[in-house]
């Protein structure tokens, strides 16, 4: 067996495979703050016999909830004389321009835990000023008296050369074996100090939450019988093992998120899509992410708790590109001071939950909405339901205010849900310059069925893929991922006076750096593979952008189509080309694949006859812009390969419903897969 589970904001689901790929499906409550408690729960139920597990693939929300509810550890900096106030300092650029009274968000080690060191390094990598030891030992003879947990390590062009701060880490160790030490060029090697000295903070921040869960969780996952290797899902698409992720947690901040989206890349290749928008909707929150061409977008410019007023914090580790807002399946809707109707980012979570569930909401969410509305049965929730309970709530909260009554009040909910998803994705397409009708949303999360075809009507995309195990669908991807490691160097070189020859070197040492994390991980030079990218601007530029590079070695032969790789990306992303203008190399980017075995899709039996025999009932739903039908709800399970029909239809399974909107029509393909598709002008 292999086993993945993903700990989201309500649920905690579990997806297991068997060697003839046979799927296992379950979910379980979230069980906040005991987050392991959880997967053991879903591990239980599915009925999977611990002892069967080869590989357990994990994706938690441990290391985000840490950051965003400020429960890591005290933490402490060390870094370089004249530098100690590089947190406060920050960037100048303020997300709102006009607001008089905008406050930077307030570090997170305070100033008295922020200690200098006498030392200095070029950009080159020339060592300026010796390290000065004695103030490394006064430094830790100051923390020891304030008791911080960890230390994060951050000195001045160290990306060019790591000799102090790895110095530095062996006298820490040497003075103070016991407390977490985090050198910031264990996360990255890629300049700009503020975002270096962000990154190594946060990390050591949870350094001891993320060690304490994981050892907890993979002492539990022993004492239960699991003896096979234990993988954690990292927030650059691939995986990473139980060891490396307590030593990088930051690496895993997005964890569960981005499986889904990774997944929605493999299923697109399955099918022939490469184009593919995922659309992910959980209880808390909405996500989204473009696969151009079967690539996953990964950036290194995240913020956490960035907004419209907030210039959040940055982390400089890769990260798959995803748009996420507050609006889920627990999304609260309620009344603004000017009488408008919100829903999210607040959120019911796993307790209480909906007003639906039955355990204590009086707030009506999203789920309740979709429930009053026909799209969910109340026999496909796992706990006794109080429809009257759920319209007295729409009714009190929503339609009161509102002047109606608790059916219009479901409806302008999901209107409004809706359109802020909508946006979510416009967000990732039309304003990068991307077309959606030439993308299939891949819909997914317990909501992503439910809302996904009303959305790509309204943003003209012709295809809707909802796969076999939607709502559970992030923790398939994690099945289908490899070990993923992201080695990123910068050095600034002018492209056409840069030899080759330097660099080569620079992708031999990363490379050899990829081998040794490997052969630790007990990866195979055969599994290994590689992809090079280029971060490229023009001269005079301040950023970059990623370019696709050819395999190492490069040639001289190599360079021009570089560079008409370079021009082509930037007419791309910024809709015009400078082809006279000379271009810097800013980053080598190492991508470092350790292939580990996948399973393969299972066909599923032919449909025989029409769908009939699938019908369930007829019950009135409503569809935004149609308003109420009376429409026929399908059995999911009971749709063979071929099965096929015109919307308005509902497709239900016990953990999420899809949604066919009139003039969509619904088919199912081989592996089970619904497919939804609308006529585009």
């Amino acid at each position: 067996m292999k086993v993945a589970t993903d700990i989201g904001g309500t649920f905690t689901d579990l997806v297991a495979i068997d060697e003839t790929g046979n799927l296992i499906l379950e979910k379980s409550h979230t069980t906040p703050p005991n987050f392991d408690q959880g997967v053991m729960d879903v591990l239980e139920k599915s009925g999977v016999e611990p002892r069967s597990i080869e590989a357990f693939f994990h994706g938690t929300t441990t290391i985000i909830n840490a950051l965003t509810e400020r429960k890591g550890a005290k933490t402490a900096l060390i870094t370089t004389k004249g530098f100690r106030d590089i947190l406060e300092l920050a960037r100048g650029n303020r997300p709102d321009l006009f607001n008089m009274v905008f406050e930077k968000p307030e570090p997170f080690v305070p100033r008295y835990l922020r200690r200098e060191v006498a030392e200095r390094i070029s950009y080159k990598g020339e060592i300026l000023t010796p390290l000065s030891e004695e103030d490394i030992c006064k430094a830790v003879e100051y923390l020891k008296k304030e008791q911080v947990e960890a230390i994060a390590v951050c000195y001045i062009n160290s990306y060019a050369n790591e000799e102090h701060e790895r110095r530095t880490v062996e006298k820490i160790k040497e003075l103070w074996p016991e407390v977490y030490v985090c050198p910031s060029v264990d996360i990255t090697k890629e300049w700009r100090e503020y975002e270096r000295t962000s990154t190594a903070v946060l990390n050591a921040y949870v350094m001891p939450t993320a060690s304490s869960y994981i050892d907890r969780l993979g002492q539990r996952l022993t004492d239960a019988g699991v003896c096979g290797s234990r993988y954690i899902m990292q927030s650059n698409g691939g995986t990473t093992t139980f060891e490396q992720a307590k030593l990088t947690p930051i690496n895993v901040v997005e964890s569960g998120p981005v499986a889904g989206v990774f997944g929605a890349s493999i299923l697109g290749k399955m099918i022939g899509e490469p184009n593919v928008i995922a659309f992910d909707v959980g209880g808390t929150t909405a996500k989204c992410s473009l696969i151009d061409q079967g690539e996953v977008k990964v950036t290194t410019s995240y913020y956490i708790e960035k907004t419209e007023r907030s210039a959040g914090y940055p982390i400089m580790a890769p990260v798959v590109d995803i748009v996420e807002i507050g609006n889920g399946g627990g999304s609260i809707a309620w009344m603004d001071d000017a009488g408008s109707l919100k829903v999210g980012p607040k959120s019911a979570g796993a307790l209480p939950g909906p007003v639906a569930y039955g355990k204590g909401g009086t707030e009506p969410t999203t789920t309740d909405a979709n429930l009053i509305a026909g799209r969910l049965s109340a026999q496909n929730f796992d706990m006794e339901v109080s429809l009257e309970a759920v319209r007295r709530a729409l009714a009190e909260k929503v339609g009161k205010p509102l002047g109606v009554d608790a059916d219009e009040a479901a409806e302008s909910i999901i209107r409004v849900a809706d359109s802020n998803m909508n946006n979510a994705l416009k967000l990732i397409s039309v304003r990068r310059g991307y077309d959606p009708r030439d993308f299939t949303m891949v819909a997914f999360g317990g909501g992503g069925p439910m809302h996904g075809p009303t959305l790509a009507k309204e943003l003209s995309i012709r295809k809707v893929v909802v796969p076999v195990a939607a709502s559970v669908f992030s923790a398939w991807g994690m099945l289908m991922s490899d070990i993923r490691h992201d080695f990123i160097q910068t050095k600034i070189l002018s492209f056409a006076e840069a030899s080759m020859e330097e660099l080569n070197a620079m992708w031999k040492a990363q490379m050899e750096e990829a081998g040794a994390r490997f052969a630790a991980e007990g990866i195979s030079p055969e599994q290994s593979v590689f992809t090079f990218i280029a971060d490229m601007r023009y001269v005079g530029q301040e950023h970059t952008v990623q370019v696709a590079a050819p395999a190492y070695p490069w040639k001289e032969e190599d360079r021009a189509e570089i560079m008409a790789r370079f021009h082509k990306t930037h007419e791309h992303f910024y809709t015009f080309s400078l082809p006279d203008t000379p271009a810097e190399i800013v980053n080598l980017h190492l991508v470092a694949y350790g292939q580990l075995s996948k399973p393969a899709l299972q066909e599923i039996p032919a449909q025989e006859g029409d769908i009939s025999s699938a019908l369930k009932e007829t019950r009135r739903v409503f569809f935004s812009g149609d308003g109420w039908l009376d429409t026929p709800i399908y059995e999911r399970a009971r749709l063979g390969y071929g099965a096929s029909a015109q919307g308005p239809l509902v497709v239900e399974e016990p953990t999420t419903a899809t949604v066919v909107c009139p003039g969509q029509r619904l088919s199912v393909d081989k592996y089970g897969n619904l497919i939804v598709e609308t006529e585009v002008a």
